[in-house]
């Protein structure tokens, strides 16, 4: 199939690793379908080590071959997208699970505005055979539905392989992953950069030959990544949570026993409120840093949270908040002391001011700290940054 390079309209992109009973006829498939609908284009195997005969099955059939040594599904395709030269990117799988017969339904979109469009098997037909149990009704739809509670995606099938794409929604993708979770990164960042998606629902087929896929080694893969591209859900929600009930909890036995219903609740609940108060302290200043880092990484373009909390930010107001919340417990231990001394050394009855005065010391040092780090980490804002560029004239 000759192709006038500068003219390629459609890439088709099949990542491949000892994939020699099925890549020849999803080359054939692409090939024949492009020349049907009249379409310039060219099919680019993304080779990721394969040691049977299919580089030679892809060079025989005329299409272009791309050696990713790096072995991975997103390091495969980042090298297969990267080589490719059409307008309109399609990447599919070379096992003969998607249909490459169908890909004009995976090109009109684009034509029409779309930038991203994804395959629904779910909402499809998945023949018999190609899905396990799991994978289709536990594996794929929790998965799917964590990403769309994370990230609002609105995508259905989350996993789906075959997709297409423009080439500039691809560059502003920026998509970096090399495991199986490239194809929860290319859904996450679509959403992000707020391009345009279209959900088709597709035929999903039995594969031939040895499947990659490792089902609870690359599903942790993708609720990892996932987690980590959500520090709020990750850190901030729950440590807000653990943050007010063990500091409630904390108050409402300070004075005194609590008894609710048949049941007492002492000194002993009270400290497990204090750890708790502290765990979720300590979960929500590491929230609000991967929050920070996400912006300074890349991870996120733009976070209106955080650029409110620099705005409302500052290591004075930090250092301050950290030793007045510090030399109040400090105070309440000094009272304590006062009374012990007062009452001639004798039985220490004040265990639960002290937990309390324990508890303000050691949140007002991580504040301290923690502001010291915030400031390190510090994101310009329009107001910083207009007052440093008139500072320099």
């Amino acid at each position: 199939m000759e192709n006038n390079e500068d003219n390629i309209l459609v890439s088709v992109v099949m990542p491949c690793l000892n994939e020699e009973e099925t890549l020849g006829t999803c080359i054939q498939k692409a090939q024949d379908t492009l020349e049907e609908l009249d379409i310039q284009g060219e099919v680019v195997v993304a080779d990721n080590g394969s040691i049977d005969a299919s580089v030679a099955i892809a060079e025989r059939l005329g299409a272009r071959v791309v050696h990713q040594p790096l072995r991975g599904y997103g390091a495969a395709y980042l090298a297969g997208i990267a080589a490719a030269k059409g307008q309109y990117i399609i990447m599919g799988d070379s096992d003969d699970t998607y249909d490459f017969t169908d890909l004009e339904r995976f090109i009109t979109p684009l034509r029409n505005g779309y930038d991203f469009v994804i395959g629904n098997r779910l909402k499809g037909k998945i023949l018999r055979g190609a899905m396990p149990f799991l994978h289709r009704y536990i594996g794929n739809p929790v998965l799917t539905g964590i990403l769309n509670l994370l990230f609002r995606s609105g995508i259905s099938d989350a996993h789906c392989g075959m997709r297409s794409f423009t080439q500039e929604a691809y560059q502003e993708m920026e998509l970096q992953t090399t495991g199986m979770e490239f194809a929860s990164e290319m859904v996450i960042n679509a959403t992000r950069a707020d391009l345009k998606i279209e959900e088709i629902p597709i035929t999903y087929y039995p594969r031939e030959g040895e499947s990659k896929l490792n089902s609870f080694r690359d599903g942790w893969r993708h609720l990892r990544f996932m987690l980590m591209l959500s520090p709020t859900f990750l850190f901030l929600i729950p440590g807000i949570l653990f943050f007010l009930l063990g500091l409630v909890g904390t108050l409402a036995l300070l004075p005194g026993p609590l008894q609710i219903g048949n049941r007492a609740y002492d000194i002993h609940v009270m400290v497990l409120a204090c750890l708790l108060c502290l765990l979720g302290y300590q979960i929500l200043l590491l929230g609000l840093s991967a929050r920070t880092l996400s912006v300074i990484r890349g991870f996120s373009k733009s976070d209106p949270f955080i650029q409110f909390v620099y705005r409302k930010f500052s290591l004075e107001k930090g250092l301050f908040f950290g030793f007045a919340t510090f030399i109040v417990g400090f105070l309440v231990d000094g009272w304590i002391a006062y009374d012990w001394i007062k009452s001639g050394f004798g039985a220490l009855q004040m265990l639960r001011p002290a937990l309390f005065a324990l508890l303000l010391m050691v949140l007002g040092t991580q504040t301290v700290f923690f502001a010291f780090f915030l400031s390190m980490l510090g994101i310009p804002t329009e107001k910083t940054q207009s007052s440093e560029d008139s500072s320099s004239l």
